[in-house]
């Protein structure tokens, strides 16, 4: 499935998936934190809730260096986004351009005149699980993918992290949760198909202060498929919040729909 992307809707698509984690000049690296091992898995949850990000509007460039095992590319991209409402995303020069809301996928690219224009049936298919905005948000700011707080889990200490297992095995996919101890945001995120040889690895690093959020400085984003891997690797620079944004987007006339089969 993966194989069969083109490379650039491959790029539009991946931008989507890594763009909302964070750094800034004028960061400084949050040093890790010790882990009690007294806390139960309850008590990781409600403090992991407790570090949720609360802002109005991002803005700045992203650097993504991207292998999939034949081919390796590196590009830097224009971001701007509006919490819980929308995602834009610029390729110099205009060439590609992402555009994602709660309702709505879409894409284009002027090297081939191709677009794509619909719901999140695309992003699902690629990773092979039902997402949509929220999740996706979730994800990408260092914050649980599901609702942690709707089933129960076994707690554990794993690479000096808090490790969270849920007590009932899902029936599509597993899930495991790594929490870091200082914050309590992601570590590591894995969601994975075993029987299928699917598996989404997302793995933060060097978490930052930037003002009063505390946000990833890397995310590394390993997903496979059979025998196919992607990797990304993701670093965010001249973030700055809260500004007044606009998100101007619209279809070239004249280029031809991409059709999902």
């Amino acid at each position: 499935m993966i194989n069969s992307i083109n490379k650039l809707q491959k790029w539009a698509v991946l931008c989507i998936l890594v763009v909302i984690v964070f750094s800034c000049k004028s960061t400084s690296v949050v040093k890790s934190g010790a882990v009690d091992e007294n806390l139960s898995a309850k008590a990781v949850i409600r403090n992991h809730y407790y570090s949720h990000l609360s802002f109005k509007t991002l803005s700045g460039r992203m650097r993504i260096d991207y292998s999939d095992g034949e081919t390796t590319q590196s590009v830097s991209v224009n971001l701007r986004m509006e919490k819980d409402k929308a995602i834009w995303l610029s390729a110099p020069l205009g060439i590609v351009k992402a555009y994602i809301t709660p309702e709505r996928v879409s894409f284009y690219n002027k090297m081939d005149n191709e677009y794509f224009d619909g719901n999140f049936s695309y992003l699902s298919q690629l990773l092979g699980t039902d997402l949509d905005f929220q999740k996706v948000q979730n994800l990408l700011l260092g914050e649980a993918l599901f609702d942690l707080r709707e089933e129960k889990y076994t707690m554990a200490i794993s690479n000096d992290n808090y490790q969270l297992k849920p007590k009932k095995a899902g029936e599509l996919f597993k899930t495991l949760f790594q929490i870091e101890p200082m914050n309590y945001k992601m570590a590591t995120q894995q969601l994975s198909q075993p029987w299928e040889k699917r598996m989404l690895e997302i793995s933060y690093k060097n978490y930052q202060k930037v003002n009063k959020w505390i946000l990833p400085g890397e995310i590394d984003i390993m997903a496979l498929d059979g025998d196919h891997t992607n990797n990304i690797t993701v670093e965010f620079r001249n973030m700055e919040f809260n500004r007044a944004l606009n998100f101007p987007y619209n279809i070239p006339n004249g280029f031809k729909e991409i059709v999902l089969n």
